[in-house]
């Protein structure tokens, strides 16, 4: 069996995810990058996307949408985010009704000459969430080992 390490993923409501991994892949501010036992000290920025996790032991990965936050890689990994869903636990209808939601907004936005940068930034990020939770639902992957 390959090194573990402790992995912690923490929502403002709850913790969750804890346990032992193997790896842990998510999407940074730069890409995706893995992360594991004895990894160099690293803090970075995550982007909204999916969160894949290989626990010790597995060779499935268990897949999540989460939105943003950073992570902490020490002698253990703690991922802070500020939602965090399992795939099998995400509603496609509320996650396809966001989407549209924000594509229409944005869409009149871009008609508008008076539109709110911030409420246009924040349609963006309504729809990246969506999107990533309607591909995080559907099983749209790469990754298997």
């Amino acid at each position: 069996m390959a090194n573990s390490i402790k992995l912690e993923v923490i929502t403002p409501s709850k913790l969750f995810y804890k346990g032992d991994v193997e790896i842990v892949i998510c999407r940074t501010l730069s890409g995706e990058e893995g992360f594991m036992a004895n990894h160099a000290w690293a803090c970075k920025l995550l982007d909204i996307g999916d969160l894949w996790i290989q626990e010790a032991g597995q060779t499935e990965f268990k897949r999540a949408a989460i939105a943003g936050g950073y992570v902490d890689v020490k002698d253990s990994i703690i991922i802070y985010t500020d939602a965090a869903e399992w795939s099998g636990d995400i509603d496609m209808e509320r996650a396809l009704s966001q989407k549209e939601s924000a594509q229409a907004f944005l869409e009149a936005a871009g008609k508008a000459d008076t539109s709110d940068p911030k409420e246009i930034a924040k349609a963006k990020v309504e729809l990246a969430k969506a999107v990533t939770r309607m591909n995080v639902a559907k099983g749209n992957s790469r990754r298997k080992k």
